[in-house]
């Protein structure tokens, strides 16, 4: 008799998330990650540390909900972002995610 069915997550990657390579995936891809068309978030430019709504700032790699609520936290605490170093101060932000934010996000 075979043992438990385990139920798999796909890695956040491939759930709507921005790839490896920085190109936006799909949010309502099944299967493969879909192919950027161009249009999306890379031409669409960086993103704004002070106008980007939770959705948007969750769409970037590694983070999720909690951290883009850490996000706007720190915004609306210390009356929005000066510059992208900033971003080093929020709770929940590293040297190494940083590092991956910094040439995706603007003040």
């Amino acid at each position: 008799m075979p043992g438990p069915v385990r139920v798999l997550r796909r890695p956040r990657a491939l759930r709507g998330h921005r790839g490896a390579a920085g190109s936006a995936v799909a949010a309502g891809a099944s299967g493969a990650a879909g192919a950027s068309s161009g249009a999306g978030a890379a031409a669409a430019g960086p993103i704004s540390l002070n106008s980007a709504t939770a959705a948007q700032l969750d769409t970037l790699p590694g983070v999720g909900p909690v951290l883009a609520q850490h996000i706007i936290d720190f915004r609306t605490q210390h009356g929005g972002f000066t510059s992208v170093d900033q971003l080093q101060e929020v709770n929940g932000i590293g040297d190494r995610r940083f590092a991956d934010l910094r040439p995706l996000v603007q003040p």
